[in-house]
This record gives C-alpha cells, sequence and structure tokens, in this order.
C-alpha cells in the first residue's frame, strides 16, 4: 500500500464580522499548521483579523490570507463577473490588509488561498486563475498559493510556474468530491461531511491518496495541505482527531 506524504493542516478562521459570529477559531488554531484569515470581503472585521494573526503567532501556525469577491452581505459565496484587473486590485487590497497587520505582530504573510465563490471560480474558469495568480506573481514578496488538487493539477502548476509562483495542492477533509474531481456544491445534499465520514476521507487520503465521491469512483488527490473548513461545526469537532491521524500517518 502506497502511503501518501504527510499533510500539512489549514482552516479558513477568522470570518467573523461585528456580530455575525463564523466558526471556533480558539478552538481550531491549536491543531493547525496553517490558517487562511479572511480579509474584510466577506468576512473578518479590523479587530478580528488583528486577533486571528494574535492567535494564529501564540500557536506557532503560518498566517495566510483568505481573499474573496467583495461580497460581504453574501460571505463571499456569489461569483462576480470583475474585469482581470479589477480582480487583482481586489487582491492585493485584501493581502495589505493582512500583511499590514501582521507585521505589526512582527509576523509575515506566508500564502494565499481564495474563499467561497472566487476559489471555485478560480479552478473553473481559466481567466480567473490566470488573474489570482498575477496577483500573487505581482506582490513584492513571494508568497505560496493554494489550489484545489484536481485531475488538472500539473497543468495548474506550470501554469503559476510560468509566472513564478509556488504552490501547494490542497484536499478537503469535511466536503464530498465529484467523479471530475471538483468539489460537490454546498446546495446539495452530502456535499458536506461530517463525523466519521470526515476521519474516513481523511484517513484514505493519507493511506491510498485517493478520494471515494458521490458516485462511488476512487479518484487519485495529490495534495500537500489538508483543508478543514472553519464554518463546518463538524470539522471543528473532529479537528483533534484528524491531527491526531496526520500526526500518526
Amino acid at each position: 500500500m502506497t502511503v501518501a506524504p504527510r499533510f500539512r493542516l489549514n482552516c479558513d478562521l477568522g470570518e467573523s464580522y461585528g456580530d455575525r459570529v463564523v466558526g471556533r477559531d480558539s478552538e481550531v488554531m491549536p491543531h493547525l499548521d496553517q490558517a487562511n484569515i479572511a480579509c474584510g470581503f466577506h468576512g473578518g472585521d479590523p479587530a478580528t483579523l488583528r486577533d486571528t494573526i494574535t492567535l494564529a503567532l501564540r500557536h506557532a501556525v503560518d498566517v495566510g490570507a483568505h481573499p474573496s469577491y467583495p461580497d460581504l452581505e453574501g460571505f463571499g459565496r456569489r461569483s462576480m463577473d470583475l474585469e482581470h484587473a479589477e480582480l487583482v486590485a481586489a487582491i492585493h487590497y485584501q493581502l495589505s490588509a493582512v500583511e499590514g497587520m501582521a507585521r505589526l505582530q512582527g509576523a509575515e504573510l506566508a500564502h494565499v488561498k481564495p474563499h467561497g465563490a472566487l476559489y471555485n471560480d478560480m479552478m473553473a474558469r481559466d481567466a480567473v486563475r490566470a488573474a489570482v495568480i498575477e496577483a500573487v506573481a505581482s506582490w513584492h514578496r513571494p508568497l505560496t498559493l493554494l489550489l484545489q488538487a484536481t485531475p488538472r493539477h500539473e497543468e495548474h502548476a506550470l501554469e503559476a510556474l510560468a509566472a513564478g509562483v509556488s504552490v501547494q495542492f490542497e484536499a478537503f477533509a469535511d466536503r464530498r468530491y465529484t467523479d471530475s474531481g471538483a468539489l460537490q456544491a454546498r446546495t446539495e445534499a452530502g456535499a458536506v461531511l461530517e463525523g466519521r465520514a470526515i476521519l474516513d476521507q481523511v484517513a484514505q487520503l493519507l493511506e491510498q491518496g485517493t478520494v471515494t465521491t458521490s458516485g462511488g469512483a476512487r479518484i487519485p488527490v495529490h495534495a500537500q495541505t489538508l483543508c478543514v473548513h472553519g464554518d463546518n461545526p463538524a470539522g471543528v469537532r473532529a479537528i483533534r482527531a484528524i491531527r491526531e491521524l496526520l500526526d500518526r500517518g
């Protein structure tokens, strides 16, 4: 049996905004390697951004930016048809917020993982992915871009490499995959995994480097980092057990 390389563990955090509380960041952070921190466009007000970075530093977790479309009302889950330059600028604006707050605390921004509809569009639409890659490539210092590990991962790696961007491919602990290797839409039943199903998917990724899709197929997933969603209560509850699986794997 082929054993997949050990994954890093990442989570989308800092998504609370004003009275809207999202996730249980203080419970999750001690178990992570990477924190993808909301930048204010879908969640993450200034105090939440500051406090999430403080928490990441306390637990020696890498600080990453989690930019989205400017969609606070829709939590970044609605696609937007932005011009190329406008999207690049929107991403730069958000990276600036996280990097500025991080530097005030003596930390550095390490990586970028788009959120919600921007992430999905980046994986499905070449033009959106090109804008995201350009935004990271034109930043004033190197940053790692997190992309979903799909059957097109080699092609996507070459696109990023041509722009001088390093990539980490990610798998998902708490999301169901389709036969094509995409994530099943959240609007469909069973798209968000719970309980034992989460741990079974993590164990399968570690032991076999595959996931079982919604259609019952087993497909390979070539990833270096594993995501648990901070707004999925079941994923948060499983975080300690996931960490233990990764440490043993």
